[in-house]
């Protein structure tokens, strides 16, 4: 192991059979990966291997944030598609260098003691993304593993892909990224005060740093909330910078119907379910009021609530 990361395998996820991936969004596609791993070996437990952060963050930090799901969001949804074990491998620079051969002998077949394997059919790993699944046949036969490779599932729109999805929410189709996530698109956060104007015309909301998850386009939308108790509460929220009362940042400001609990300093993750309208400045704060209901009225007609 001289030469490689320090990583942590537990115990339990060594002589698994495992899926690689990034998983960005544990979309229709990875729950196919996930899904080919255990029809290969039914009898071993399915490990997810990913890494964290995305190799993007790593490699281009200034990039505009782009996350789908984050760390702890992508465990869940990955153990909810059939991952008995998740295993986030910590992408530094020592990773980054490590070679494609030292991936699979050493972290693969050694830490993890993989007994088989699967990826997507433009899985690239190690330095620069010198190994393919071509290479990674080559290598997998030779140290005794199996390999699946799972070819690219695709809709009435083409390919299933994390940049797909991240594109159709940033042109404001939230029910087209559920499509291909095989679920509503989430944001989640720690409610966070606000400046609370909200509540001084009747519309109290939740506020929810997008931090590095993808800013979708700009506007409001019918939105489910999903709180910490594990309720449910439909609503509506505007994504954006709230260009009426001079925001300076974009936000999550959500407004849920007939709930009156506090939530401040609780992680709750805001569904969208369809999108409304654009993001726009009004004349003054009366007009923004009159505006909000019509969207709250629009939302609650749109979700059934």
């Amino acid at each position: 192991m001289t030469g490689i990361p320090a990583i942590n395998i537990p115990r339990e996820a060594r002589g698994a059979t495992v899926a690689l991936g990034n998983f960005d969004g544990v979309h229709l596609g990875h729950r196919a990966v996930l899904r080919a791993a255990h029809a290969a070996r039914p009898d071993l437990p399915v490990v997810a291997l990913t890494f964290e952060p995305h190799p993007r963050e790593h490699f281009r930090p200034d990039d505009p944030p782009f996350r789908l799901t984050l760390g702890s969001e992508k465990a869940r949804a990955l153990k909810g598609a059939g991952a008995a074990h998740v295993v986030a491998l910590p992408f530094n620079e020592a990773f980054a260098d490590l070679s494609a051969e030292a991936f699979v002998t050493e972290i693969l077949h050694g830490a993890l003691d993989a007994r088989h394997l699967s990826c997507g059919g433009d899985f690239a790993f190690g330095h620069r993304r010198g190994g393919d699944v071509a290479f990674l046949g080559v290598e997998a036969e030779r140290l005794g593993m199996g390999l699946t490779v799972v070819p690219h599932l695709s809709d009435e729109h083409g390919p299933i892909s994390s940049t797909g999805i991240r594109r159709v929410l940033q042109d404001g189709y939230p029910e087209r990224a559920a499509r291909s996530l095989g679920r509503d698109w989430v944001i989640n956060g720690v409610v966070s005060h606000g400046d609370k104007r909200g509540r001084t015309i009747g519309f109290p909301t939740a506020n929810v740093p997008l931090g590095r998850h993808l800013e979708p386009a700009r506007g409001v939308y019918a939105i489910r909330a999903l709180l910490p108790d594990g309720g449910v509460a439909p609503g509506v929220a505007n994504i954006g910078m709230r260009p009426t009362v001079g925001g300076t940042e974009s936000r999550v400001e959500a407004h849920l119907f007939d709930f009156n609990g506090d939530l401040y300093g609780q992680e709750i993750g805001i569904a969208l379910v369809h999108y409304l309208r654009a993001e726009k400045r009004f004349p003054d704060f009366a007009a923004l009021k009159v505006q909000i209901g019509v969207d709250a009225a629009e939302a609650r007609r749109l979700l059934g609530a």
